[in-house]
């Protein structure tokens, strides 16, 4: 399973949030295991879109909730990234 906190720290509010979690299952990996890897890809990328998207509209006038945004984005992408290494293989190409 992806090691949450390779990308980011624990207390950020971004990687752990006590609000997604339940008992023991974080709701990525419940949402993970209710996907087939494309589907969670696809998912992971859209987030990663969304985070970028909205990062200097929704918060324009405070820096430090944009840069949470692109925090974000990055732990979406570098979760996608490991996903992906995981389905090809270490410097495998992909089905395109």
């Amino acid at each position: 399973m992806y090691d949450d906190k390779i990308v980011i720290q624990d207390d950020d509010g971004v990687v752990n949030p006590s609000h997604y979690r339940t008992d023991d299952i974080e709701c990525i990996h419940a949402i993970e295991a209710m996907m087939t890897p494309e589907e969670f890809a696809g998912y992971l990328r859209g987030n990663v879109i969304k985070y970028i998207w909205r990062y200097d509209k929704k918060h324009r006038d405070d820096l430090e909730l944009a840069r949470k945004d692109l925090d974000k984005a990055q732990w979406f992408l570098h979760r996608l990234m490991h996903l992906r290494i995981k389905m090809w293989g270490v410097g495998g190409a992909g089905p395109d």
